[in-house]
């Protein structure tokens, strides 16, 4: 077995995140690190984590100014030291047996970088959608007109990638960007077929708010990755198109 480091930033959680740690304390796969960063919340959310962690593989680490999730999450991988990186954030959840089977399925095939199926929860736990499916495999070129890499599947290999896995400093589509960075030196991240998490869909979201997200993406293409307009349109209609098929 292999030390994962789970990466959990929170800010005013308190209300949800204990039913996200307990799907992490369930898990069938055991040798795993927790680093939960309260992004200074102001509701006493870090107090009452710190109060309510389950054993002594979870740690919360408070941050005395808001600094936003990508840099959260940095916090955390800066710390953290597993050979494998996870993230799930304060408000999903993962299958019992999530970190088992994708572990297993990247040790079996040599895999640097992977993510799974999901399935998409309302605020209650109800259940939206029962699959949102993966492809086996994608490349660079394909992520960018179809963003299917759920955050929250996400599983990487750090003793197979030379370069550091931070987030970039966006208030937005960090890990979009992260993962466009990563394909650009591993080539290829591969899909686990079976539904093994679930995405929590809360008003403030942005895959709730279709728009926003949207436009968050087109600034990924324009300005974070600097392409011209004729390539961020070309990666953009089938990002569209694609989000619709994901949607039906």
């Amino acid at each position: 077995m292999s030390l994962v480091s789970i990466i959990t930033p929170s800010y005013k959680s308190k209300a949800i995140i204990l039913e996200t740690l307990l799907s992490i304390e369930k898990q069938t796969y055991k040798d795993f690190e927790v680093l939960i960063v309260d992004d200074a919340s102001p509701d006493g959310s870090a107090d009452y984590i710190e109060q309510n962690l389950p054993d002594n593989r979870f740690k919360i680490i408070k941050l005395d100014k808001n600094v936003g999730a990508a840099e959260a999450r940095n916090v955390a991988v800066r710390k953290a030291t597993g050979k494998y990186i996870a993230f799930l954030d304060s408000d999903d959840l993962w299958h019992p047996n999530k970190l088992e089977k994708q572990i297993d399925f990247m040790q079996k095939n040599d895999i640097a970088f992977s993510f799974s199926a999901y399935e998409v929860i309302d605020e209650e736990g109800g259940l939206v959608k029962e699959k949102i499916s993966v492809p086996s495999k994608i490349t660079k070129s394909q992520y960018l007109g179809n963003t299917v890499i759920g955050c929250l599947t996400v599983i990487l290999d750090r003793s197979k990638i030379s370069q550091d896995i931070l987030m970039p400093n966006l208030r937005s589509s960090h890990d979009m960007a992260l993962w466009v960075n990563l394909l650009e030196e591993v080539k290829v991240a591969y899909g686990y077929q079976e539904v093994l998490a679930s995405y929590r869909l809360v008003g403030s979201s942005n895959t709730a708010n279709k728009s926003k997200a949207a436009k968050e993406v087109w600034d990924v293409y324009r300005g974070y990755l600097k392409y011209n307009i004729f390539l961020s349109s070309y990666y953009f209609v089938q990002y569209a198109l694609n989000a619709i098929l994901k949607r039906l």
